[in-house]
C-alpha cells in the first residue's frame, strides 16, 4: 500500500518537473499499473527523458525496480546486507534491459559523497530512512550535495505532527497522551525507538540547503491502524477504490496532515 501510493505521487512529480508522462514512469494516467490491477505486475516504459536516480536506503528495491522498468538509470544504496540481498534477488528476476539500468551498492546515504560527485543525480529518493537516524541534517546535506540543479529530492518520513493518531484510533488513550508530550520520539511497531519529522522543520532544512519544498503528500490516512499482515482486498475493484481513496486523502487538507507518513518533495534551484 505504502509503495503504491508513493509511486503514484512520485510519478506525478516527475511528470511535472521533467515532462515524463505517468505512463512512462510505470503508471498510466489512471494511476494503475499496466493490466489495470493495483499492485500488479511490472510495467515497462520508454521515458521522454532518461533520469539518473539515486535510491538511498533502497531496501528490497521496490522503487528502484519500478523506475528502472520505466527506463531510468537507478543506483540503489543500502547499508543492510539482508535487505540489499533481497534487492539483488529481485533484480536477478528482471529482464536484461532492466538489469542493465540498475546498480546496487552497499553503503550509507550519509556518506554518498564517497562514491558520487556533486550533482550526479536528477532524482534522489530517501524513503523510510530518516526515522532511524538520530537527526536528519547529515543525511539531507549529503543527498542535497549529489542532487543536480533542477533535480528532485523525495523523502518519506514519519509524520511528527500526528503521532497521537495511531494510538488514539486504536483506543490506546495513555499512548495518545504520551504522544502529545513526547516530541518527535516514538516506538514503532517493531518495538524500536525511532524519530519522526515535522513538515515545517523539513521545509526549513531543505530551504537552507537550496532544495526548497516543492510539494508534500500524506501516506496512509485511512489504513494506518491495519495490522502489517492484513491481507489486501481480493476483489480488484475494491482494492482500486481503497487506493484511490488513500491517494485522494493524501493530497487534500485536512486529511493529509494526519497521515502516518509524509511524502515530502524538494526541488533544487536551477543553476543561474
Amino acid at each position: 500500500m505504502r509503495q503504491e501510493l508513493v509511486a503514484r505521487q512520485l510519478a506525478e512529480q516527475l511528470a511535472g518537473r521533467f515532462g515524463t508522462g505517468r505512463a512512462a514512469d510505470g503508471l498510466p494516467a489512471s494511476g494503475l499499473p499496466a493490466g489495470g490491477h493495483p499492485l500488479g505486475g511490472p510495467a515497462h516504459g520508454h521515458p521522454d527523458r532518461q533520469l539518473r536516480v539515486l535510491d538511498a536506503g533502497c531496501g528490497q528495491g521496490t522503487q528502484t525496480l519500478r523506475l528502472a522498468r520505466a527506463g531510468h538509470l537507478v543506483t540503489g544504496l543500502d547499508p543492510d546486507p539482508a535487505t540489499l540481498g533481497a534487492a539483488h534477488a529481485a533484480l536477478a528476476a528482471e529482464g536484461p534491459e532492466v538489469r542493465g539500468r540498475v546498480r546496487l551498492l552497499a553503503g550509507d546515504g550519509r556518506e554518498c559523497g564517497r562514491w558520487f560527485e556533486p550533482g550526479s543525480f536528477d532524482v534522489v529518493l530517501c524513503h523510510g530512512v530518516l526515522m532511524y537516524l538520530p537527526e536528519p541534517g547529515p543525511m539531507l546535506a549529503a543527498l542535497a550535495r549529489v542532487l543536480a540543479p533542477g533535480g528532485l529530492l523525495s523523502l518519506l518520513v514519519r509524520n511528527g505532527g500526528a503521532l497521537a493518531m495511531r494510538p488514539g484510533l486504536a483506543g490506546d488513550w495513555r499512548g495518545a497522551l504520551q504522544a502529545f508530550d513526547g516530541g518527535v520520539r516514538y516506538t514503532n511497531r517493531l518495538g524500536l525507538a525511532t524519530r519522526a519529522d515535522r513538515l515545517e522543520d523539513l521545509a526549513e532544512a531543505l530551504d537552507s540547503m537550496d532544495v526548497p519544498l516543492r510539494d508534500w503528500y500524506g501516506v496512509r490516512v485511512f489504513t494506518d491502524t491495519a495490522p502489517d499482515d492484513a491481507p489486501l482486498p481480493a476483489d480488484g475493484r475494491q482494492l482500486a477504490q481503497l487506493l484511490d481513496a488513500e491517494e485522494r486523502a493524501g493530497r487534500e487538507d485536512p486529511y493529509r496532515g494526519v497521515a502516518a507518513l509524509l511524502h515530502v518533495v524538494g526541488a533544487r534551484r536551477p543553476a543561474v
